[in-house]
């Protein structure tokens, strides 16, 4: 099992649930490493955003109060800094806010970005998991380094019964390398 098989039929598994919909950049149209994880997923599954990952995931919150289970595709990590504010202000907190009655569940999907066979520029690899990790107290922060993790995580963050906001951190340079 590589590592990019098994997040593309991971993606495909995922897309399969009635609720999911992906969203981000590159998720309907070739652009990064990630799309070809989903060119076989239903275009009807599928909603390419403009490149505002604020606003990206202020759409995905929204979704995740209509009811849908987005999964919101950020190409790198370094990108996903700018819909930071949102995630600790407003996703992290919506339990506290809410007296845990508004748990949405979201899967946030991002990537440190390959360095080579080009490197990309500083700004396209960083990893920032145990940023995260200290500023959330509600999103679930899993990376993803070996093949045998993807599918479990993924399965985990989708069926849990308890509503959550996970986000899993794919690594680029794994996708050719493992």
């Amino acid at each position: 099992m590589r590592y990019f098989d098994e997040i593309k039929r991971t993606m495909e598994w995922v897309a399969q649930h009635p609720k999911t919909i992906f969203i981000g950049q590159t998720v309907a149209g070739p652009g990064t490493f990630m799309y070809s994880t989903l060119q076989d997923v239903s275009p009807d599954k599928r909603v390419e955003m403009p490149v505002n990952e604020s606003f990206q995931m202020q759409f995905t919150l929204g979704l995740a109060l209509a009811g849908y289970i987005p999964i919101s595709v950020y190409p790198r990590q370094n990108f996903l800094l700018l819909a930071t504010a949102d995630m600790v202000n407003m996703l992290d907190k919506m339990p506290a806010i809410s007296s845990n009655r508004v748990l949405p569940k979201v899967i946030i999907r991002a990537a440190s970005g390959p360095d080579a066979p080009v490197h990309p520029g500083h700004q396209h690899v960083g990893n920032y998991a145990e940023a995260f990790r200290r500023m959330f107290s509600w999103i679930e922060v899993v990376e993803l380094n070996e093949p045998d993790e993807i599918f479990p995580a993924y399965k985990h963050a989708l069926e849990r019964e308890e509503a959550r906001a996970t986000l899993l951190i794919e690594h680029g340079n794994l996708y050719n390398e493992k």
